[in-house]
């Protein structure tokens, strides 16, 4: 197997306790019988855990998403981590992460989180009206006060979360303030989502954003971020592109040339190459199918091919000298008349421009400061495959021995 991946695991499918008016997995019920709860049996469950954890991976990374995965119940997730005991090789590192809307979690979920070190993702838009704008239960009645709720419980528990704000027409003129009351909360883990959703004659949806306005969220939460907080409070992307200026690292799928960093994998075991590309002519097979494996699902041609897709870019991001950044976007964006299509440009390109010409030179400065420090501390760079006339992996330009492995 040439290179890792991890797995997204939707245990109940689409099912949801919430119906927030954005939500573009809720309509992927229909894809099964929507009449019926959906919800993985333990056999696909043990086959999913036991094939993967067979594969040689550095970590065995597990993302569990929805829909609402908390529908599953805590001793769904129980077995999960005895399964993932049972078939782990003696060393393998497992990491679990869970996203959820926070409204089900309590003391109970939370002790079995804290114990087992899952990353939890809470889904969280802003201050009550802001939030509560799009997310409501199937009565309408509004989730800030039990999505805060379940949040507090997490941290009660010592569990690691981070925020994930999908950016709307609800928060999408509201950067600075949005990133001010997560931080007012001690929320210092965010992830800002730009909401691009199209009807059924390619037109945004009504609370969709437009690249213009993605581009200013962006410029405004980073003017509020960059004064004072660049070392307190982690924002995702501002992450990944430091990983990607300082060690040419991807952290980030949606920088990255190749789309096959994971697997989205069904209640059913149904296989797709992305949770954005749930569709039947996209689906590469199931868990439970004669001779299944990981390894010859990535080399399958339908694999390859939708792998390769993403950097088959619009003639424009050849040319373009944030490409290195934004690698042409994620393809859910790259649409002509309402459907998929490699080749365009993304629909949030004018913001994806903005924002790195706004940030580049703020960027530049702290990658600097952070080769300087690993300078300082050279411990924190080993020799890259033991070379030390290699040159150094902090992307200083010089060898190795002379920046960060001089003694």
């Amino acid at each position: 197997m040439d290179a890792p991946f991890s797995l997204l695991i939707k245990p109940a499918s689409a099912d949801c306790n919430l119906r927030c008016a954005y939500c573009f997995y809720l309509e992927k019920a229909a894809l099964y019988a929507a009449s019926v709860q959906h919800r993985m049996s333990d056999a696909v469950l043990a086959q999913v855990i036991q094939s993967y954890m067979a594969t040689p991976q550095p970590v065995y990374s597990f993302g569990w998403q929805g829909g609402e995965p908390t529908l599953m119940g805590l001793d769904f997730f129980r077995r999960v981590t005895a399964l993932q005991q049972q078939y782990g090789r003696p060393g393998a590192v497992v990491a679990n992460a869970l996203q959820t809307n926070a409204t089900l979690i309590d003391d109970t979920w939370a002790g079995y989180l804290a114990q087992f070190r899952f990353l939890v993702g809470c889904s969280l838009d802003g201050p009550a009206e802001i939030h509560n704008h799009y997310r409501r239960n199937a009565t309408g009645a509004p989730s800030h006060a039990e999505t805060l709720k379940g949040i507090r419980a997490l941290q009660a528990h010592q569990v690691e979360f981070n925020i994930l704000t999908l950016v709307s027409q609800a928060n999408v003129r509201q950067g600075r303030e949005v990133y001010q009351y997560l931080k007012d909360e001690g929320f210092n883990y965010q992830q800002f989502i730009p909401c691009v959703e199209f009807d059924a004659q390619g037109r945004l949806e009504p609370f969709a954003i437009t690249g213009a306005e993605w581009g200013r969220f962006l410029c405004d939460v980073f003017d509020a971020w960059a004064p004072t907080d660049t070392r307190t409070v982690s924002i995702r992307h501002h992450d990944s592109i430091l990983n990607k200026t300082v060690d040419n690292r991807v952290t980030q799928c949606t920088m990255g040339t190749q789309c096959s960093s994971y697997f989205l994998v069904e209640h059913n075991g149904d296989l797709f190459p992305c949770d954005f590309f749930v569709f039947p002519e996209y689906r590469l097979g199931n868990v439970m199918d004669p001779g299944f494996g990981w390894d010859a699902l990535r080399q399958s041609e339908p694999g390859r091919k939708f792998s390769a897709a993403k950097a088959n870019w619009h003639a424009d991001c050849r040319k373009c000298p944030h490409l290195a950044l934004c690698a042409g976007d994620c393809l859910k964006h790259r649409v002509a008349g309402g459907r998929f299509d490699p080749r365009q440009l993304s629909v949030l390109c004018e913001g994806w421009q903005r924002f790195h010409t706004h940030t580049a030179a703020a960027f530049e400065t702290l990658a600097a400061d952070i080769r300087a420090q690993r300078r300082a501390i050279p411990t924190l760079m080993p020799p890259p495959s033991g070379d030390r006339n290699a040159p150094c992996p902090c992307g200083s330009g010089q060898k190795y021995k002379k920046c960060c492995g001089r003694q």
